[in-house]
């Protein structure tokens, strides 16, 4: 057959340009044949499946007669030209049946054409003297599944195509390349499509004598041999059991099908056996143990076979193939531990669906019940199931859930039919589920499944704890996801219910079902909205709320009526409730609350909570109908709140910004598109309707212009990062909405297919232009951003979006550039470069261009000439880096230092779109990896020092290559070191050789391990650009950077390429490329058991990451046998015995194999296949623990540590700290560990054995794998009722484990006491322990007195968690307790045993009787009172726990603070510790006794010399009198006033402090935060205008950038605590106040660009106070953004002070200085100083937004000119001083009048912050000054105000055409349009 292009050649001549042919077919064919030619073009699936779809539509609208018109030979043109296409295609199942399409629409004028056509291309493929190819099975493969006709030749030739399978297998089966490989697997499949639909051909075959067949004989015998084991490859063996299964199908009698099956079960039988299969025999022989074979088989029988199959019973017996064949083969691979677990449970679920299936048909054929109560099968599954809810096999736990709802369903079907109404397995079922720990993920699965069969009434009766335990899952990242569903199956069910019974009586009305969910789910709800927890109020407004919502519509008004939006939390709760309202509903929340939903939308739009504004941006962009138009109130609400949101600190908050506004863009779009289809529709409609379209359409293509023209002002270099990142994501969403560019890598949010009239339509209006060249060049500019994500997404934005070719002028320049960058030796730089190389590539025209230094490379004919010369321009580049490195290495590292030419090899060759084929020939190929060979072999070669010494496999140890890059550096330097002492630090001319050294080698292992991946996945067998030699270089390069690099970002970059590489090279169906990485992991192993002179594993990491890369690299579909050796020799190695001499300080292979254990563990790649090794690494590590060796014990506890979390899985987090437990239980550990059972239990009993002995013997026997393996039973998940005798054993040795003489094992023993207790047992246990407590007079031994109360603390804490009354046990407890109160006195003389009573009573204190507490009250204050006597161990932290516990009692509390002058030192800093903790400070009576002790006390404080105790007792101070909340309505509490002399020494002591600097920023912060109390507490006198002048100065030196965060936090604080209420009123009689709130506004103003937002928000907190405190409101103080605070600021500062000196320095010190002269000069400076560049002390602040901020301020100022002659001076004084410079700089503005095309000058001066800056700020002063001379006479005479006017409109015109984007309020300004 002819090709594809010669066909669609002919058939244009043929058909469409014949004169014959009707003009409209001709037209329709022209079309047609366009789009089946771009489908064959095109690469990527989705975009082939589109235009097919097209091309079906476009040849159905030829008619039946017009095809029948075609001549027979163009009609065969057409045919071949689609089964060509559809032979292109033969791996893409949906594009071949569009294709089908199209041919069964011409089978119907020329269906025997069609036939004819297809079996010719069929016999092409059968009739060959070869043996079958993957190529031809894929095409037999296509024609039976996706071809109709295609089927029907299948039907005539199914016979002789067997017969070619039948030859194929045996030659597969020899090879293990081919039948581990696609081909066998491919040829398996045709068996099963064979077998499935061409059944009626295939059943004669096999089930009558007569027509038996040798053939289908062979197949059947090789799918066995499959089955069993010959093939590794576990997808290929189980598709080889369905296909058995579905040739058992085709049996048309179910005894014959059922004894072939029967027959097929013997697969569990470990002898040879015969398979029968009705004429069909085949002899097997089991080959493995894996539980494959079997699982295939049941897989298979229970998919494909018929129910009356599965129902037949066996030859000699009345046992059914289902349960009696089936079921135990399921239940045994199950209970066994494979490595394919997740398929075991798969065949359990298929295996309980069929049950359900046939359950009727069992019924009868058994007459009794399936699942009586206690019978064997109902246990067996619920045993199989429960115990597997936990398993940490990915799909399991799954699996175990769908099996639970089956099995609940099939008992329901069982009771029903024999009229059990008990039912008692349910109510079994759920206090089994009760019982269950609330952290326990199965427990909320479970309740889902059982709550249809009880109801909601008996679950939350019975289960009261429900709300409380879903509020918890909500808290908790892991669990949310379940407590969620289990609230929706309550509240669906509760509705049915409800309208279950409203059926029987009448409609009950929605407001009424509303009452009824309220009346158990409203506060729970609300209770989470208005959480502090942010987890829980996150998960409850976006799950809870939707199907609230959804399920009770009418709870919104209930809800919202409970909001106050002035209440913390209510604000969040309220926007969360209206969004959801309206997504999910579509109604509209405008007219809930009437006038009060837009006060709050106000609030909620400019909270300082980002959640706060998410939910309110959700709720103006959300909409369930993408047409419903935004109304011009949310255009408005839009255009303010987008500009205020572009530098938010938040990742999340930028992430669902861009989502929120791509929303809202897509309901303008699609809205904008409705009105003009309308405007097209042929319908007349009325004047009012058409011109209401053309509103929305003019305020929809209007906003678009507005968002679209907003980044690029904020794009330019000096913008912070925040800013830059958001308007790169909103241009994004704009471009994505609003442009017709058609992304084939999405499924959705792909363009309407009329998108082009409406930008049609906008362009008319002089609209979206979205692609100018301006906006090229600040795209272009952030290519050299600092930062790699803003880089990343403006190449992203101009390669996806732009025009496809860059103008000459910007390619030429950029290229310029990208050269230079690409020498630099700053990686960073060199990324840059990469990038740039990357879009000048893609972006460059066909036409001949000049690329390369002397114009070297031409791009002369094509896309892939063009990407071949590039790629030739860099490999000869890199070759100049690598000869320049060989001669002058210091050279080459500051000028061309290698891995920029190596990232651009990469970024244009292997992100090219372009076939490896067409970019690379053989010998470029060689080239390449010469290059990278001997570059690697000479950077290595450095960091030895020595060339020869890289033959060795050990790296250098870094002493060493320190000393050689210094020989290095000595040899270039003439060998002049320089005298003087040794610098601890590097040169900068040791870290360039260190940085090209191990960044090349990185790049090196990135760049070749992604270059073998694509070259292999791109090749054919025939035609592959590598040779197997050229592999094994490659492996070297791998294996020498691996080895011998110690750096480990060389290792860690390294090891990305060299997965890519073992994996490519596994999956080849060449045994020779596989070899390599088995030769190479051989290798490795082989260094591994080798001694050696060097360490290897304890610093560098390389030999482990070697291993890893290639075990990791292996199909996880395969029996990973790589993984089993090397797991096999690395055991073996680590268990081998210690030589007899052995060198601590060199690395021993015993060791080694443990480090690299430890890598495979840790492993991500290797996921849970390792979990099958767990026990043995497990026993391993714990046992090493014990040996001599201090690296190996290190060693072994690392490992021990990876392996615990492997094995546990990551541990649940929350906002509350979490559970300290993972999420498996004790019995579900060692259900999936069980070989750990035995070991975990002998090594317990003999710790605890150690410990028997006489008490007066001291001893202390170690034994160090106890802690470990305490620890690890200690995070066991606690609470489960299933614990059996096995783990009962564990409970002995854990309570004797209390005498342990190690503080730590007793603590941990404690803990795993609780984990491994059941619940029922716990009490017995208090019993025990509380029993065993001694009295006075008793003889003890201190360490297991002290275990024991630690386990008694540990126990009822977690007993006491579901116990809330007493119960007799709990009072027997109680009294034991009380007893033995002596424990707490000073006749037990260990403080630690005293603690842990304490502890003890402290957990029971709500059960003790006030007897007992005062008893124990007095003794503690008693002790407290009683002067220390010498130093005791213990006694300071029993201090501390006495005091905690006495002030629990508000009473006991204040005597304690009463005493607080003549307490110790020590009891003084306890007790103010305990003050900064938190504690007691939610009693007002209490806070107001600790803080007049704290004032009265504070001078002597401040004189202390314990720094630590003056630090504390101000930070007390501190909580005690701010309370922790300064915007609370509610006043601190009062205390007596300090005396005035007093205040002011303490006053004068804290500011000596903060202006001297003494102490730390942590104590100065505190210094600073009292001082600012205090003074807001000072009455008014001069002492106090003093004080506060200092206290400003202090603020104004500690808010500068290059201070301390904790200090400029602390300053924030101060104007919240003390700024607000000088400005208020405090000194509103004295003339100073002006010049104080100027100086207070302006921290604030620094403070609100600070680099922390915690500063920030905290300084918005200021200005919320202020605005609180002018408002005079009662309630709280409404909290602003920060981007509201600003402008706020300003304006008070204009209101309050506008003619006050000093307020014009204010606002002019927040703009950058207009001189350009400086800038232009420095930016004209080339090359980088040093390896690393000095970040600004603060890069969150923008000059230029801050211009924007400025100039309204500075115009209205200019506006009062008249009104104050204070003013009129300080304005005339500035004109004065600064008009020259103005005009001088406006000069230089137009000097540099860029030319027309781009010049490197200008492109450097673009790529500079500084200048945008200058810029803004010269023309806020320009603006300003135009404003002076246009309101001022004093000034005229200074400058002509209409040349300054001219000349600054030209410079922003000149500068706006080369790429300068200025803020629209500067321009708007300029223009003379800015409003006051």
């Amino acid at each position: 057959m002819l090709s594809f292009e010669d066909l669609m050649t002919s058939l244009q001549d043929c058909v469409i340009t014949e004169d014959q042919t009707p003009e409209n077919v001709c037209q329709a064919l022209r079309l047609f044949v366009d789009k089946l030619s771009e489908s064959s073009r095109s690469s990527v699936k989705r975009c082939k499946e589109r235009i097919l779809e097209e091309a079906v539509q476009l040849l159905r609208k030829i008619s039946e007669t017009d095809l029948q018109g075609l001549k027979e030979s163009q009609l065969l043109l057409l045919v071949r030209l689609l089964i060509s296409l559809q032979l292109q295609m033969v791996n893409i199942s949906t594009a071949c049946r569009k294709v089908d399409q199209m041919l069964q629409h011409l089978a119907k004028v020329a269906h025997q054409l069609v036939f004819r056509e297809i079996q010719l291309c069929f016999h092409s493929i059968e009739h060959t003297d070869q043996i079958l190819s993957i190529e031809d099975l894929q095409r037999a493969c296509m024609f039976l599944e996706d071809s109709t006709v295609g089927r029907e030749v299948w039907r005539e030739s199914c016979l002789s195509f067997m017969n070619k399978l039948s030859e194929l297998f045996p030659v597969v089966l020899q090879q293990e390349s081919l039948r581990d490989g696609p081909l066998c697997y491919i040829a398996v499949k045709v068996c099963l499509q064979i077998f499935q639909l061409l059944s009626s051909e295939v059943a004669p075959l096999v089930w009558k004598k007569e027509n038996e067949s040798q053939t289908l004989q062979k197949i059947l015998q090789a799918l066995m041999y499959i089955i069993l084991g010959q093939c590794c490859n576990r997808d290929t063996r189980l598709l080889a059991g369905t296909a058995v299964a579905m040739l058992i199908n085709t049996a048309s009698e179910s005894r014959a099908g059922g004894a072939a099956a029967w027959s097929l079960l013997q697969v569990s039988h470990p002898e040879p056996w015969l398979l029968t299969v009705g004429v069909l025999q085949a002899q097997c022989s089991p080959a493995g143990k894996d539980g494959v074979d079997r699982l295939s088989v049941s897989r298979g029988l229970l998919t494909c076979c018929r129910p009356h199959t599965l129902l037949t019973s066996h030859a000699d017996s009345t046992r059914c193939l289902l349960l009696d064949g089936l079921f135990p083969l399921a239940f045994g691979l199950c209970e066994e531990k494979l490595d394919c677990h997740h398929y075991a449970f798969e065949v359990l679920t298929l295996w309980l669906k069929k049950v359900k299936e046939c359950l009727a048909d069992i019924w009868e054929m058994t007459g009794v019940r399936l699942l009586p109560d206690n019978s064997s099968l109902q246990q067996q599954l619920i045993h199989i199931i429960w115990t597997n809810a936990e398993s940490p096999v990915e799909g399991v736990s799954e699996s175990a859930r769908s099996g639970f709802c089956l099995l609940l369903d099939v008992y329901q079907m069982d009771c029903k039919k024999f009229a059990d109404t008990k039912k008692t397995l349910y109510s079994n079922l759920l206090q089994r589920i009760i019982k269950l720990p609330w952290e326990a993920k199965a427990k909320y699965h479970r309740l889902c499944a059982l709550l249809p069969y009880l109801g909601t009434d008996m679950v939350l009766d019975q289960y009261g704890e429900i709300p409380n335990h879903l509020l918890k899952c909500l808290s908790t990242n892991h669990l949310s996801p379940c407590g969620s569903e289990l609230y929706k199956c309550l509240i669906q069910q509760q509705r049915r219910e409800l309208c279950e019974g409203s059926q029987k009586l009448a409609s009950i009305a929605e407001v009424n079902l509303a009452n009824q969910w309220a009346r158990r789910w409203q506060p729970v709800l609300l209770e989470a909205l208005t959480s502090d927890v942010t987890l829980l109020q996150n998960n409850s407004s976006s799950h809870l709320l939707p199907c609230t919502f959804q399920v009770f519509p009418s709870t919104v008004e209930l809800l919202l009526a409970s909001l106050d939006p002035f209440t913390p939390g209510h604000l969040y709760a309220w926007a969360c409730i209206m969004s959801s309202y309206r997504a999910t509903t579509g109604g509209s929340p405008w007219a809930l609350q009437g006038s009060s939903t837009l006060k709050n939308l106000q609030l909620a739009l400019g909270s300082v909570d980002d959640k706060v504004r998410l939910a309110v941006l959700s709720l103006l962009c959300c909409s369930p109908k993408t047409k419903d138009t935004p109304t011009s109130e949310e255009l408005s609400i839009m255009k303010t709140f987008i500009p205020q949101n572009l530098n938010c600190e938040s990742s999340p908050f930028r992430q669902h910004f861009q989502a929120g506004v791509k929303k809202f863009l897509v309901r303008i779009r699609d809205g904008c598109l409705a009105c003009v289809r309308r405007e097209k529709g042929k319908k007349k409609e009325d004047a009012t309707n058409l011109e209401r379209a053309e509103e929305i359409l003019n305020q929809g293509i209007g906003f678009v212009e507005w968002l679209g023209e907003l980044p690029y002002c904020y794009l330019a270099p000096g913008h912070s990062y925040q800013r830059k990142k958001t308007v790169l994501l909103l241009l994004s969403a704009v471009l994505e909405t609003c442009t017709d560019t058609w992304s084939p890598d999405k499924k959705k949010g792909q363009p309407p297919v009329n998108m082009g009239s409406l930008i049609n339509c906008a362009r008319q209006k002089g609209k979206w232009d979205f692609f100018c060249k301006t906006k090229q060049l600040v795209l272009i500019s952030c290519l050299e951003d600092s930062t790699n994500e803003i880089r990343e997404l403006s190449a992203g934005l101009l390669l996806r979006y732009f025009p496809p070719s860059l103008p000459d002028d910007i390619t030429s320049v950029l290229l310029t550039q990208t050269k230079q960058l690409l020498c630099s030796p700053r990686v960073q730089e060199a990324q840059m470069g990469a990038l740039m190389m990357k879009v000048v590539l893609q972006k460059t025209r066909d036409q001949s261009e000049d690329c390369g230094p002397n114009n070297t490379i031409t791009v002369s004919c094509g896309s892939n000439t063009k990407v071949s010369s590039f790629v030739r321009f860099l490999v000869r580049e890199l070759e100049e880096h690598y000869l320049t490195a060989k001669v002058d290495m210091m050279l080459a590292a500051r000028t061309k230092p290698i891995h920029g030419v190596l990232s651009a090899l990469q970024r244009c060759f292997l992100e090219a779109p372009t076939r490896i084929f067409d970019t690379l020939g053989h010998s470029l190929t060689i080239e390449v990896l010469g290059l990278l060979e001997n570059i690697s072999l000479l950077l290595l070669g450095v960091l030895y020092g020595d060339t020869c010494a890289t033959d060795k496999d050990a790296p250098p140890s870094f002493c060493d290559m320190g000393n050689a890059i210094s020989s290095l550096i000595a040899q270039a330097s003439g060998g002049n070191q320089g005298d003087g002492e040794e610098c601890v630090l590097l040169s900068e001319e040791h870290s360039l050789v260190l940085t090209c050294c191990w960044v090349s080698l990185k790049e090196i292992g990135i760049f070749l391990g992604s270059l073998v991946e694509r070259i292999l996945t791109e090749s054919k067998p025939s035609k592959c650009l590598l040779k197997i030699e050229d592999l094994i270089r490659a492996s070297k390069v791998f294996k020498n950077i691996l080895l011998k690099c110690r750096h480990w970002g060389a290792v860690e970059g390294c090891c990305v390429g060299f997965t890519k590489f073992c994996a490519c090279l596994l999956s080849n169906n060449d045994p020779q490329f596989r070899n390599i990485p088995a030769h190479m992991l051989t290798q490795g192993l082989q260094v591994v058991q080798c001694p050696r002179s060097t360490s290897v594993t304890r610093r560098a990491a390389g030999l482990p990451m070697l291993i890893l890369c290639v075990v990791s690299a292996e199909e996880a579909s395969k029996t990973r046998p790589l993984l089993s050796h090397s797991m096999q020799i690395l055991l073996e190695t680590a268990r081998s015995p210690l030589p007899d001499s052995w060198d601590q300080t060199l690395d021993l292979p015993q060791v080694c194999a443990v480090h690299t254990l430890q890598a495979l563990v840790r492993g991500s790649g290797l996921g849970v296949a390792i979990l099958q090794f767990a026990p043995d690494v497990a026993i391993l590590s714990l046992t090493l623990l014990s040996s001599p060796c201090w690296a190996m014990r290190n060693a072994a506890l690392q490992l021990y540590s990876s392996l615990c979390s492997r094995m546990l899985g990551q541990r649940p987090s929350s906002d509350e700290g979490g559970p300290t437990q993972h999420g498996m239980s004790p019995p579900a550990f060692f259900f999936h560990y069980p070989a750990l059972h035995p070991f975990l239990l002998a090594e317990l009993r003999g710790a605890a054995h150690n410990l028997q002995g006489p008490p007066e013997e001291a001893r202390l026997r170690l034994q160090p794998s106890l802690y470990p393996i305490l620890t690890l039973l200690a995070q066991l998940q606690p609470g489960v009722q299933d614990s059996t005798e096995a783990l009962l054993d564990f409970l002995p040795p854990l309570l004797q484990l209390s005498a342990s003489p190690i503080y730590s094992v007793r603590v941990m023993a404690s803990k795993a006491l609780v984990a491994m207790t059941p619940p029922l047992e716990y009490m017995n246990i208090l019993i025990k322990l509380t029993d065993e407590l001694p009295g006075p007079l008793d003889r003890c031994c201190h360490n297991q007195l002290h275990g024991q109360l630690l386990q008694i603390k540990a126990v009822l804490d977690r007993a006491l968690c579901t116990h809330s009354a007493p119960s007799a046990v709990l009072c027997e407890v109680l009294s034991r307790v009380d007893a033995s109160l002596w424990l707490a006195t000073e006749a037990q003389c260990c403080p630690l045993v005293r603690s842990a009573y304490l502890a003890v009573a402290d957990s029971l204190r709500g059960f003790c009787c006030e007897t007992y507490l005062s008893k124990l009250y007095d003794t503690l204050m008693c002790e407290l009172c009683t002067p220390q006597q010498g130093l005791q161990v213990g006694l300071s932290s029993f201090h501390q726990q006495a005091i905690q516990f006495l002030c629990a009692d508000q009473k006991w509390a204040c005597q304690i603070w009463d005493n607080f002058s003549a307490a110790s030192l020590d009891l003084k800093l306890t007790l103010v510790t305990w003050v900064v903790d938190g504690r007691g400070l939610q009693l007002t009576s209490l806070k107001e006794v600790i803080q007049g002790v704290l004032q009265s006390n504070l001078r002597e404080a401040l004189l202390s010399h314990y720094v630590e105790y003056r630090r504390t007792y101000l930070a007390a101070l501190v909580a005690v009198m701010a309370g922790g909340d300064f915007t609370s309505p509610q006043c601190p509490p009062q205390s007596a006033p300090m005396k005035e002399s007093v205040l002011l020494e303490c006053l004068d002591l804290l500011l000596g402090d903060l202006e001297e600097q003494r102490g730390g920023p942590e104590f100065l912060s505190q210094a600073l935060f009292a001082s600012s109390l205090l003074l807001s507490q000072q009455s008014d006198s001069s002492f106090k205008i003093a004080m506060i002048q200092r206290w400003c100065s202090v603020l104004e030196c500690h808010c500068s950038p290059d201070a301390t965060e904790v200090l400029r936090i602390a300053c924030a604080e101060a104007l919240c605590v003390a700024g607000v209420s000088l400005m208020s009123c405090s000194l509103r009689e004295h003339n100073t106040l002006p010049a104080v709130m100027i100086r207070l506004i302006n921290t604030g103003l620094y403070l609100l660009q600070d680099q922390s937002q915690v500063v920030r928000i905290k300084a918005a907190c200021f200005t919320s106070m202020l605005q609180h405190a002018r408002g005079g409101s009662q309630r709280s103080v409404y909290l602003m953004q920060v981007n509201q605070a600003l402008p706020l600021l300003l304006e008070l500062l204009l209101e309050e002070c506008w003619d006050t000196p000093g307020t014009l320095e204010v606002l002019l010190c927040h703009l950058t200085q207009p001189d350009l002269r400086p800038v232009l000069r420095e930016a004209s400076e080339t090359g980088c100083a040093s390896l690393y560049e000095q970040d600004e002390a603060n890069v969150f602040a923008e000059p230029s937004v801050m211009s924007a901020h400025v100039l309204p301020y500075l115009l209205q100022m200019a506006e009062k000119y008249s009104e104050s002659s204070t003013l009129a001076q300080s304005l005339s004084a500035w004109a004065e001083e600064s008009a020259a410079q103005l005009l001088d700089s406006l000069a230089v503005c137009k000097e540099l009048q860029p030319a027309q095309t781009l010049t490197p000058t200008w492109l450097s001066l673009l790529m500079d912050p500084r200048l945008h800056s200058a810029l803004c700020g010269l023309l806020t002063r320009a603006a300003f000054l135009l404003r002076l001379l246009k309101t001022c006479d004093d000034v005229r005479h200074l400058c002509d105000y209409s040349a300054l006017h001219e000349a600054v409109q030209e410079v922003c015109s000149l500068l706006g055409q080369r790429g300068v984007h200025f803020p629209s309020a500067l321009t708007a300004a300029v223009a003379g349009d800015l409003p006051l």
